[in-house]
């Protein structure tokens, strides 16, 4: 068994990873670090456990050797947690410390970007992971089959609408319940920090895009999902570009191309990015749905724990949306 260490255990992912791997068949949780809430059991922090962790209660610091240690502390914290675990452990980090490239390597270790679906095979030789942010996954999943083929010929626009659950557990003036029922508003107009994942990633599989990107993120009046509009120009046929799509994914599980029109209610609770294509006039547009934090997040760290660990991918993730 594969065993399991998780830091910043208070926060809706690492809530999301407990209930993932605690029916996982393959790991056992040894710790989980609160210092928080060290000593409190944890179902009376993540209610929906009760029943599932029984007696297991928040530590203060990591308890026992592990495998795997899981960092879902917040921005900037994660450097420091470096510090207290051992060089053989393996790390995916879930905040955003180490995603740039110019940000990736910290004393001895180096981090590959977790995108399975970029890059599998590096992560399958990987000590230590950094987990895309959950925006940056979902748009970089509608783009990837393009840059992987030399298509983006012009500039990227992206609109996306993610959950509450997005900002976090800490209370904001944003995600009290009085001010986002009803509501709806953009935030961090071209600047939202996902962009310089996703420029990143677009330079690095097509070197020549000269391009702009475009992104406007809005919060969204409902609780966790994501849901990203992108559109850009293309000179091929819709029925060109869904087979570029398909042949792109047709051996990552993940995601699928939908021939009919999609809403976030598809994936919640599951790992899937499901994808939708149309075309207006020389415009590509693309749709494309994830679970805020499980694909976007909790989800995918476990997909890549799989890769370094050579299991199956699908492991501990043959997850079903409620939908209604």
């Amino acid at each position: 068994m594969i065993e399991i260490g998780i830091i910043g255990g208070s926060g809706y992912t690492a809530g999301e990873l407990i209930r993932l791997m605690i029916h996982h068949p393959k790991t056992r949780i040894k710790s989980v670090v609160s210092r928080s809430n060290s000593g409190k059991l944890i179902h009376l922090v993540h209610q929906d456990l009760l029943g599932e962790t029984n007696n297991m209660k928040f530590t203060r610091n990591l308890t026992q050797n592990v495998d795997v240690v899981f960092l879902c502390s917040e921005h900037g914290q994660s450097r420091k947690e470096l510090n207290n675990i051992s060089e053989i452990t393996k790390i995916i980090d879930l905040s955003q410390d180490f995603r740039l490239t110019n940000q990736s390597s910290f004393e001895k270790r180096n981090f590959v970007y977790g995108l399975p679906e970029l890059q599998k095979e590096k992560i399958q030789e990987s000590n230590n992971i950094a987990n895309p942010g959950c925006f940056a996954t979902a748009i970089l999943l509608s783009i990837l089959p393009l840059a992987k083929n030399q298509l983006l010929k012009n500039n990227i626009h992206i609109s996306a609408i993610t959950g509450s659950t997005g900002s976090g557990r800490k209370h904001s003036d944003t995600n009290h319940f009085s001010w986002r029922n009803n509501n709806i508003s953009a935030y961090k107009i071209f600047q939202h920090q996902h962009l310089q994942e996703i420029e990143q990633t677009i330079h690095k599989v097509q070197n020549n895009f000269c391009y702009k990107v475009y992104f406007v993120p809005y919060r969204g009046n409902f609780s966790r999902g994501i849901i990203t509009t992108l559109y850009t120009s293309s000179s091929f046929s819709l029925e060109k570009n869904r087979e570029i799509y398909k042949e792109y994914y047709k051996n990552h599980p993940f995601v699928n191309i939908s021939d009919i029109n999609i809403d976030i209610k598809q994936v919640i609770n599951t790992n899937k990015c499901i994808l939708y294509l149309l075309k207006e006039k020389d415009q590509l547009i693309v749709i494309s749905i994830i679970d805020n934090l499980i694909k976007g997040a909790s989800g995918q760290a476990i997909q890549n724990m799989n890769l370094m660990f050579h299991l199956d991918e699908n492991c501990g993730l043959k997850l079903k949306s409620v939908r209604f």
